[in-house]
């Protein structure tokens, strides 16, 4: 019974770990998702059971060197392209055109996208196609996009910008056509984002639970998206505080359809599910 105690415990204390590095709660009912998922770990590390796993970290002085990949196996990193596409849509037909409507005459308009939970990138990619699009329109619209999360594997892939040929299966066929190259890798189907599309997109490695963030102010729209149901409720304030400040007055801050309910920010007014806008000092 002391091998189970000293098993329980030490789970126990895996948890916390990954509470105060991610923010992210996992309950004990997770612990044989925990199991299941550090498996690799034991296979990489030539450990053959979970406790020897445990007491390599905690008491070997391993823990540092595991530290990036236990964070990148415990995360959950799903992400679609175009998900909750009413973002979008309120992306290229409201915040846009505001943006530009700002504008003074003759000037250029300077317009930045955060994508704070960017995961494999499909959001960053997805708002890059909307606001290519909406460029042309407007004779001077200068549009850069910044991606940012705690997992390096997901950020080298969203960098690299190729995804299987399904994954852009909703992405408008318009938009599919202009913005996505097709080709063939290790026998399958796959699609690129464009070059003109990776020239302004940049992903950068930031964890939302260490502010201050290293970001420039002025953010005129920040997509904080499904990530915040991973968190306590002190935690998700304080991240919805931190990505705020980032946001200039008249901006937006954009939450998923899920987590509207979250969020209560003073300056912050709703104007569509999961959308909010930062009022303006005058």
């Amino acid at each position: 019974m002391a091998h189970a105690a000293s098993s329980h415990e030490r789970l126990r204390q895996f948890r916390e770990l990954i509470l105060a590095e991610t923010g992210i709660r996992l309950p004990p009912s997770k612990d044989s998702m925990i199991a299941a998922r550090l498996r690799k770990r034991l296979i990489a590390l030539d450990l053959p059971t979970l406790d020897a796993y445990f007491e390599h970290i905690f008491d070997g002085g391993a823990l540092s060197d595991e530290l990036t990949p236990i964070i990148e196996l415990v995360t959950t990193n799903k992400t679609d392209f175009f998900r909750e596409p009413a973002h979008y849509a309120f992306l290229a037909n409201r915040i846009i055109p505001e943006a530009v409507a700002r504008t003074r005459p003759g000037q250029t308009t300077r317009f930045r996208f955060w994508s704070a939970a960017s995961s494999t990138g499909a959001e960053a990619w997805s708002a890059a196609m909307v606001l290519a699009r909406a460029a042309p329109k407007h004779k001077a619209f200068d549009w850069r996009i910044l991606g940012t999360d705690i997992s390096p594997r997901v950020l080298d892939k969203a960098r690299h910008a190729i995804f299987p040929e399904a994954d852009f299966a909703p992405v408008p066929a318009d938009l599919r056509e202009a913005y996505v190259m097709s080709a063939r890798m290790n026998g399958q189907s796959v699609g690129r984002i464009v070059p003109e599309l990776r020239a302004q997109v940049k992903f950068e490695a930031l964890n939302l639970i260490e502010p201050p963030f290293p970001l420039e102010g002025g953010i005129d729209v920040a997509f904080l998206r499904n990530v915040l149901i991973y968190f306590e409720a002190p935690t998700q304030a304080q991240v919805i505080r931190s990505v705020s400040e980032h946001v200039r007055p008249g901006g937006y801050l954009v939450v998923g359809h899920a987590e509207s309910m979250i969020v209560r920010l003073p300056g912050f007014k709703a104007c569509a599910p999961g959308v909010y806008r930062k009022e303006e000092m005058h």
